[in-house]
C-alpha cells in the first residue's frame, strides 16, 4: 500500500473510534467492544494490495463510520428504570427503532 493509501487507512481507522467514542459515550462495554471490532477488521484487511479492493474497503470504512455517527442513538438507563433516547442534530431525518424489553433486558 502506497503512503497516501496508508494515510487514507489511518484517517478512516480514527474517524471509526471517533465515531464509536461519541455514539457510545458512557457505555464501557461497547465502546471497548467496538475498538476491538474496528481494530479486528483493519487487521484481517491489511494485506489487501487490488486499488480496487483497497477503495472498496476505504469507502466500508466512510459508509461504517456515517452510519455509526447518524444511524444510531445509544439509549440510556434513567431513574425510573426506563429507557430516554436523545437523537441529535445528525440524526436527522433517521428512522427511530425501538429494541424491544427482551433485547434491553438482554444489554444490562
Amino acid at each position: 500500500m502506497g503512503a497516501r493509501r496508508a494515510g487514507e487507512a489511518l484517517s478512516a481507522y480514527r474517524a471509526l473510534l471517533r465515531a464509536t467514542r461519541r455514539t457510545f459515550a458512557g457505555d464501557s462495554l461497547m465502546l471497548t467492544e467496538s475498538a476491538v471490532e474496528v481494530r479486528r477488521k483493519f487487521e484481517e484487511n491489511h494485506h489487501a494490495t487490488s486499488e480496487t479492493e483497497i477503495q472498496k474497503l476505504l469507502e466500508e470504512a466512510r459508509e461504517a463510520s456515517h452510519f455509526i455517527s447518524n444511524m444510531i442513538v445509544q439509549a440510556k438507563l434513567n431513574s425510573r428504570g426506563g429507557y430516554h433516547v436523545k437523537p441529535g442534530k445528525e440524526h436527522a431525518g433517521a428512522t427511530l427503532e425501538i429494541p424491544s424489553k427482551e433485547i434491553l433486558k438482554k444489554s444490562v
